[in-house]
């Protein structure tokens, strides 16, 4: 994927300084794979916020300040982060404004190291990148891009001439992921998040699922609006790109993560839809580069 040389994003709040909040005793290192990807891709954040209810309010405040000495590697973080967040904001501006007639606010995005306070509540590194409506921030621990690597194993079969291309493998993967985590500000800006959060209060627990899951499908197909429009932008696709996205859908399927960790698939209790779901769905944005394809409320999924 070729990022570097374009425009930085304003919108990014680096809270890495500080010392960082450490929370709970709940590390990356120790989940297994499935765990830590279902927890990394799309999390509902007032979920996630329950699952680690234990965090105090101390131990998850952060300030808002960046690192005094940060590493080559930290600084590349920050670089590529807001590469991508200004990709997708000159991306939607152009979007919203040829397909809608409306004007899109971009979301900020909250650079974090350990834990931070966010306005759905306090969360950790454990939880992977997460976007709240609340504040209308998406919120990423740049660690987790190498724990995306070291523990899915994605783009892990490259070999090492391939690794050696700027160590830039798995970035279009890593991409996706900020672009997913936008979808979701898309569709809190349609009003579409507030639909589903009031449909889901009526519903049943099976029926509250598959609300989920088509919210879920619908900002992967929206990452791929973007990858499609950013395309005819900036031409920053490299060869196997596609193929890291598909990867990396493909792991992060319920069905994919079920299996994983306990051997067992159970589809009602889907909350991000399935492996094949999940890759259609970005396909279907990426090919056809229109929002209205991306309606997977009254489409079957």
């Amino acid at each position: 994927m070729r990022w570097k040389g374009r425009r930085v994003s304003e919108n990014v709040e680096d809270r890495r300084g500080g010392g960082g909040a450490k929370a709970g005793g709940i590390s990356i290192l120790g989940l297994i794979a499935a765990f830590v990807a279902w927890k990394f891709f799309g999390a509902d954040p007032q979920q996630a916020y329950q699952a680690t209810k234990q965090l105090t309010e101390q131990g998850a405040a952060a300030e808002t300040r960046g690192l005094d000495n940060p590493t080559p590697e930290q600084q590349e973080a920050i670089a590529f982060v807001g590469t991508v967040l200004a990709d997708t904001e000159d991306t939607w501006a152009q979007v919203f404004q040829s397909q809608l007639g409306a004007q899109y606010a971009p979301p900020k995005l909250v650079m974090f190291s350990g834990a931070v306070s966010s306005g759905c509540g306090a969360a950790q590194s454990a939880m992977g990148p997460f976007y709240c409506p609340a504040d209308r921030k998406v919120y990423i621990d740049t660690g987790f891009f190498k724990d995306m690597r070291t523990q899915m194993g994605i783009s892990g079969e490259q070999n090492q001439t391939e690794l050696s291309r700027q160590d830039q493998a798995g970035d279009f993967a890593q991409a996706y992921v900020v672009a997913h985590e936008v979808g979701h500000h898309i569709q809190t800006l349609l009003g579409i998040s507030a639909q589903v959060q009031q449909a889901r209060a009526q519903a049943s627990k099976v029926q509250g699922n598959q609300l989920s899951v088509r919210q879920e499908l619908q900002a992967d197909c929206l990452a791929g609006i973007w990858a499609h429009h950013n395309q005819q932008r900036t031409q920053f696709l490299e060869p196997g790109d596609i193929e890291e996205a598909m990867d990396a859908a493909h792991k992060i399927g319920d069905d994919y993560l079920q299996k994983s960790a306990t051997g067992q698939v159970v589809p009602d209790s889907f909350t991000h839809g399935s492996s094949a779901q999940r890759m259609a769905w970005f396909q279907k944005g990426l090919k056809s580069g229109q929002m209205d394809s991306c309606d997977t409320f009254n489409q079957p999924v």
